[in-house]
């Protein structure tokens, strides 16, 4: 009876304490974990994809049109097999990843790195087949594509977010309004220390930015306004609070943010030459039980 309640645990583990799991990032990553068994799920991909790109080269090539007419728009033809070839990769991974979480729903936790291991296993076929197609729509050159495909894997993004050549895992992650993801930048909502997987969920609050070269490990939480600095690190579950640089390896509050925005109901005017101060009062988008917190002068010119 003990084995068995042993064995039920050992795939998943609720554990309190962080400290066993200071990540050490130069042998730790879910981006170079790569199995050669799961690589045949690009085969129907790839396969199915070029049949839609073959039936389109056939047409072609059968057209009534002058050859002339037929070679001088073969660039541009040449140039949308390639797109169209990449955008039905992307569907059918998306099928195909529909299915796999109808087989386990992918959750958070921390689980064992063992052949076997449901969480794990599963969690290895995901991240392959986003990878293969993420890939080809990160090198696309239209900048706004690969939003578009973190969105439809499942990550909680609007266009108003940038991922500037950065790498992002495509699941448990969640953005807000207008966040800047710097070049080089790795998001990481999984990641594999030692014997254990971790997943846990990361979240950007609005206007959160990080830094080139910055590694962002499971579970952080950026507030609103927060900047990371450039190469610096966050550790696990780590809380960056509101209107906040961080920085450092790990990172470490380091100022408060001044040019985060403010959200006020007056605007101040001055005239310097007439040595005047002018306030007037705009409603600016202040929730009707917050006013009151505003100190207003009645007036207008002082």
């Amino acid at each position: 009876m003990a084995e068995t309640i042993e064995d039920e645990n050992k795939g998943s583990e609720n554990i309190d304490d962080d400290s066993d799991f200071n990540i050490d990032f130069t042998t730790s990553s879910a981006i170079n974990r790569v199995s050669l068994k799961f690589l045949i799920v690009y085969i129907p991909i790839f396969w199915f994809s070029g049949i839609i790109v073959a039936t389109f080269w056939y047409g072609y090539t059968v057209s009534p049109l002058p050859w002339i007419i037929n070679l001088l728009f073969l660039p541009l033809l040449l140039l949308a097999l390639t797109f169209l070839f990449i955008i039905s990769c992307f569907f059918f991974s998306k099928l195909l990843l529909i299915l796999i979480n109808l087989i386990h729903l992918p959750k958070e936790g921390i689980f064992r790195t063992e052949k076997g291991d449901t969480d794990f296993e599963f969690w290895r076929l995901r991240t392959e087949i986003k990878k293969i197609v993420l890939w080809l729509i990160r090198n696309w050159p239209l900048p706004w594509l690969d939003v578009l495909a973190f969105r439809w894997f499942g990550v909680n993004m609007d266009f108003s977010s940038h991922l500037n050549d950065a790498w992002c895992d495509a699941e448990f992650i969640k953005f807000g309004n207008t966040v800047t993801i710097g070049q080089g930048a790795v998001i990481m909502s999984s990641m594999v220390v030692g014997n254990y997987l971790i997943i846990k969920r990361i979240t950007f609050e609005d206007f959160s930015l990080v830094g080139g070269q910055s590694t962002i490990a499971p579970g952080t939480h950026f507030g609103k306004d927060t900047v990371l600095g450039a190469v610096s690190v966050t550790t696990l579950n780590q809380k960056l609070e509101d209107g906040w640089i961080y920085s450092g390896i790990p990172a470490r509050k380091l100022k408060p943010n001044q040019y985060a925005e403010m959200r006020r109901d007056i605007i101040q005017k001055v005239d310097v030459d007439e040595e005047e101060k002018i306030e007037v009062e705009h409603e600016v988008n202040i929730d009707e039980d917050k006013k009151h917190l505003f100190r207003r002068k009645k007036g207008g010119v002082k």
